[in-house]
């Protein structure tokens, strides 16, 4: 009679193991780098964001003559017959802008990096 090798085909416990631990680790090292990638880019479109309404605010205090300190809503850049912002700008973080009176930079409610 002859012996049959019963073959397994297939992967051990052990393998699989140190497959899914090799997986983790990866993983441990590349999620805060995109999180840290997702926050920087939020951070540059609101930067990005400030100085495009400081110069649609700058565009409107000459358009309408007025001087240093006073005061500019955000209806004033985006409302009338000739808006100076096609959209009201959002924070991707989630924070509100204030314009701020002529001649002072706008900011964002999160503050931190999301300074002008």
């Amino acid at each position: 009679m002859h012996r049959f090798k019963r073959r397994n085909k297939g992967f051990t416990l052990v393998e699989i193991m140190i497959v899914v631990l090799i997986i983790g680790i990866l993983l441990a090292i590349a999620v805060p780098n995109f999180v840290r990638a997702r926050e920087t880019s939020r951070t540059k479109t609101c930067v990005a964001n400030l100085k495009q309404i400081d110069a649609a605010k700058e565009q409107w205090a000459m358009d309408n003559n007025h001087s240093n300190g006073q005061a500019c809503a955000m209806t004033d850049l985006t409302g009338g017959g000739n808006p100076y912002l096609k959209n009201t700008p959002s924070c991707p973080s989630g924070g509100t802008y204030t314009v701020g009176n002529v001649g002072t930079n706008p900011s964002c409610s999160i503050g931190g990096g999301h300074t002008l």
